[in-house]
């Protein structure tokens, strides 16, 4: 009987390392699997980011587009008025000449 009281502790030694070799197996697993759902984690983490930033970007763009639109109408309106008093100083500038140069004819008239 020596001889089974030796396999038993060889069998459950063998037991024993087939089941620590299973155990570390199952933590390689999952570890892997935990590394791959921290991986995946951090990625979603850095689309969201990266598309918010982006969403801002467009928002700031899209202001930028109204504002440069605003003022490109008000600079349109600015050159139409002065346009109408640039009309209006040549208007000007040619009845005082014409009243200039009948101021001689009309003092040698009423002489």
């Amino acid at each position: 009987m020596p001889t089974v009281n030796q396999t038993e502790p060889e069998a459950t030694n063998k037991s024993l390392e087939m089941g620590i070799e299973g155990n570390i197996r199952d933590l390689n697993r999952a570890g892997d699997e935990m590394a791959a759902n921290t991986l995946a984690t951090l990625l979603r983490r850095v689309y969201e980011t990266s598309q918010c930033e982006i969403d801002n970007l467009i928002g700031e763009l899209r202001g930028l587009r109204e504002k440069l639109e605003t003022d490109c109408d008000h600079l349109e309106s600015d050159i139409a008025e002065y346009a109408k008093l640039s009309e209006g100083v040549v208007q000007l500038t040619a009845t005082i000449s014409h009243s200039v140069e009948i101021l001689p004819k009309a003092s040698h008239v009423s002489q």
